[in-house]
């Protein structure tokens, strides 16, 4: 329990200091670290979102940012993706999901690595 919350605390400040989805490095972590299949790692990641959307729409409620239609049709689409997302996972196998999450953790690094070499260019030019 003290290792998971170590990893939740470490997948956090990482985030927020490169810019990038937790799940990003929670996912691995408790597969690699914790020994939890693709799924579970996957739906526990994905559960975890859950509290930091509640408080965030609440904040920016109160900043008067929150359009509270547009958030019921995205929260309504949501679950329904979510459904389809659940029926998906268990009907692929667990490597089919291992390498689609690999090809995602390559997608997120080439994206990266873009966005440091164009402000690293726009420093030079300037």
């Amino acid at each position: 329990m003290i290792l998971a919350a170590l990893v939740g605390v470490v997948a956090g400040i990482a985030s927020g200091l490169l810019g990038i989805g937790g799940g990003i490095l929670f996912v691995p972590a408790l597969t690699i670290l914790l020994g939890h299949g693709q799924v579970e790692a996957e739906a526990t990641s994905l559960l975890a979102i859950v509290p930091v959307a509640l408080v965030g729409s609440w904040r920016q409620r109160s900043y008067g940012n929150l359009r509270v239609h547009d958030a019921a049709v995205m929260g309504a689409l949501s679950i329904a993706g979510v459904l389809a997302g659940v029926a998906l996972a268990n009907a692929l196998p667990e490597r089919v999901l291992r390498i689609g999450f690999a090809l995602l953790l390559l997608n997120m690094a080439r994206q990266l690595v873009q966005r440091g070499l164009a402000g690293r260019r726009r420093r030079l030019a300037a």
